[in-house]
């Protein structure tokens, strides 16, 4: 059977959340373009991400606002959970999603989608091994990858004879788990097992760094550790899996941690222990591309790779590894590419939420990152319980804290632990966007009763003796309900004035 060869303005390899727009934007400018995909369009977000945990983690807060419905003056009865709509309301969303997207592609003038998967025999050419068995060669002079990752598999001993589950096939359950154990506290580990606590099971997460969230700040990953562990989950932090067996029905996990050992019995176990970039198939020697160790794609500030015209976004540079910065990557190519722009990913401000409840959003610098590299702040920070809107709705856990320039009072990074953690780390994402000092989300009147009046309370504490001194000194005192007293004086004055 002879080959296929085509010659495009540009090819991009994979239809996730960076490659689908900028192909668009390619054909929409008149570029012939090619779109590889050999899944399904949309990328990790709307097939195994996003759409379906969070649809998911949604299923398991009605749950839980269920379950304390008797603290708001409600009276239920038993609550059953039907893990099989559950899945199937997420499939089903996921679906729509997904057939609006690819209706959507297919309508594009100018670009032709291949489903198959794609692999390099020369720097800017391409082989596509398509499904119904042929093959075709397309070639270009501008060439995008957006191949994503996938779920890591540790080097465990016993883990190959012991069926496990990744962040993908443990939503396709339709029983719940009589005792999941999670292997990971990052923030996979974390979303899934509040999920399934909230669900009705015995969960037990191991980490085997000193702490939850190791990415966090130590006070952020011990109010989070205090949450959890109040929501009825175990944890086990500091331990290394060193063997993993089938016990009968049951699965039993051996760990370590100094002299001590870890020993969890259990009826299911999830891996949730990083991400893989999704390089190994791409014949990437053939090209010159330059990878790291872990095999992601080495890019500069403009995503170009070590082969001019070739150029990679989304997870598969080991970048921060979220749906709006790969979109954001398909910025800098538009901008560069198509309208010969000079856009950039250095000092980009990078945000992102964690979907335990409560939410923990985080934007910029936190204070582990600003003392690694030497930057003085000032650090203002607060109890979500000083805010009325959080007493009001039953919801005082976590706080909030901000790091200030103590020169300028530009905003360096924020963490909120709180309920709409994340729609409060975006209003202070926007400030610094555009670059507003402190003292103007501290004295704007915001609308009462709201959570983003906290935001007044929190910027107040600088003007109090406890929020006054610069610091390159980690803060690493845990606050949660009922601790931290010593904060957010002026706050809590405020708040009792009400």
């Amino acid at each position: 059977m002879s080959t296929e060869k085509r010659t495009y303005d540009a090819i991009v390899i994979g239809a996730g959340q960076g490659g689908s727009p900028i192909a668009e934007a390619f054909a929409s400018t008149g570029w012939t373009t090619a779109l590889i995909e050999r899944a399904n369009v949309g990328g990790t977000c709307v097939n195994t991400g996003c759409t379906p945990t969070k649809t998911m983690i949604a299923s398991a807060a009605i749950a839980n606002c269920v379950s304390r419905a008797s603290e708001y003056g409600i009276e239920v009865g038993p609550t059953q959970i039907h893990l099989r709509v559950i899945r199937d309301r997420k499939e089903s969303l996921v679906r729509s999603f997904r057939t609006q997207k690819r209706a959507h592609l297919d309508s594009i003038h100018g670009l032709d989608i291949f489903d198959g998967e794609a692999s390099f025999v020369g720097p800017k050419a391409l082989k596509v091994r398509c499904p119904q068995g042929h093959t075709v060669e397309l070639a270009s002079e501008i060439i995008v990858i957006d191949t994503g990752s996938r779920p890591s598999i540790p080097p465990i001993p016993g883990i190959q004879d012991v069926p496990t589950f990744d962040s993908t096939s443990i939503m396709d359950l339709t029983t719940l788990p009589e005792h999941l154990a999670i292997l990971g506290g990052g923030p996979v580990g974390v979303e899934f097992a509040q999920m399934f606590r909230r669900f009705g099971c015995t969960v037990t997460l191991v980490e085997r760094s000193g702490q939850l969230l190791p990415q966090e700040d130590p006070d952020v990953a011990a109010a989070l550790s205090a949450i959890l562990s109040e929501d009825g989950i175990t944890l086990r932090t500091g331990f290394s899996v060193k063997f993993i067996e089938q016990q009968g029905k049951a699965i039993r996990i051996l760990g370590a941690k100094g002299n001590g050992n870890l020993c969890v019995v259990c009826s299911h176990v999830l891996i949730a222990a990083g991400r893989t970039p999704n390089t190994d198939t791409l014949g990437l020697s053939k090209t010159g591309i330059k990878t790291t160790s872990a095999g992601h794609i080495k890019v500069n500030d403009r995503l170009e790779t070590s082969v001019p015209g070739v150029f990679a976004i989304g997870d598969v540079t080991g970048g921060a590894p979220f749906t709006h910065i790969s979109y954001d990557d398909c910025r800098v190519l538009r901008t560069n590419l198509l309208h010969g722009g000079q856009a950039s990913t250095a000092n980009r401000i990078v945000s992102y939420v964690v979907y335990v409840d409560p939410q923990l959003g985080r934007v910029g610098l936190s204070e582990t990152q600003a003392n690694a590299a030497g930057v003085p702040y000032r650090l203002a920070k607060m109890p979500m319980r000083h805010i009325a809107r959080a007493l009001e709705t039953g919801q005082p856990r976590g706080f909030l804290k901000a790091l200030v320039d103590p020169n300028s009072g530009l905003i360096l990074g924020a963490a909120v632990l709180g309920d709409q953690g994340g729609e409060i780390m975006s209003m202070i994402h926007v400030a610094m966007l555009a670059r507003l000092p402190y003292e103007v989300l501290r004295d704007s009147p915001f609308a009462h009763p709201t959570y983003a009046e906290g935001l007044n309370s929190l910027f107040s504490t600088l003007d109090s003796p406890a929020g006054g001194p610069v610091t390159q000194q980690p803060q690493t005192e845990a606050v949660h309900s009922g601790v931290g007293e010593a904060d957010g004086m002026k706050c809590r004055a405020l708040v009792e004035s009400i």
